[in-house]
């Protein structure tokens, strides 16, 4: 399994992009705008942090580790967020989506669904995963139900797993698409689409 870069993603309402610090200065007054970063139960960093943020990305990606995006709404003709393919494991097959974060202008248009969708396809269809993973926060309701939404299944919880920038403790939930599952929830992702855009 070998991830080539650099790597664009697109469908007919978002494009991925690879993630630029060239990107950085709309991202600060976005976030500045939206002030994603105050949600307590999320890693979002604040306008001051996007530039550093961008680089620890970065090297991650340098490393072969994560595959970093910008993600592009074609709708409103902006950048209005970022992605990722992160603890990739080439030996066995596996990576994350994950690192995600997009503007409330983009939220509930369709926008997440798709590009959830491009990121599964091309790891099943193009890098022959067999298993995609999506880890959030127990506490992050709004995240957990857009995963199960998708057609993920929850595979457990670790229990204080990482400690939040506040002091609390973080538990995880894990969900995961395997191989076999693909085909369904990609008529799934087909459908959510097709109803979302019909309207």
């Amino acid at each position: 399994m070998k991830i080539h870069q650099p790597l664009t993603l697109e469908g007919e309402r978002v494009k991925l992009i690879p993630l630029s610090l060239e990107h950085s200065k709309a991202f600060q007054e976005l976030l500045k705008q939206e002030e994603l970063d105050k949600i307590w139960y999320t890693s979002i960093p604040s306008s001051d942090q996007l530039e550093e943020e961008i680089r620890r990305r970065l090297a991650l990606q340098s490393i072969g580790s994560m595959v970093a995006f910008s993600v592009w709404d074609k709708t409103r003709n902006c950048l209005c967020g970022m992605t990722t393919y992160m603890h990739i494991e080439p030996n066995h097959k596996r990576l994350e989506i994950g690192s995600t974060w997009i503007s409330k202008a983009s939220q509930r248009t369709g926008l997440n669904t798709q590009m959830k969708f491009l990121m599964l396809r091309h790891s099943f269809e193009e890098l022959g995963c067999i298993a995609v993973e999506f880890r959030t926060h127990f506490m992050n309701t709004q995240s957990r139900r857009a995963i199960e939404r998708l057609g993920a299944k929850l595979d457990g919880i670790l229990r204080s797993h990482q400690i939040m920038k506040d002091g609390s403790l973080r538990d995880t939930c894990v969900y995961s698409v395997t191989k076999a599952e693909w085909p369904s929830v990609s008529a799934n992702l087909h459908h959510l689409l097709s109803k979302h855009y019909s309207n």
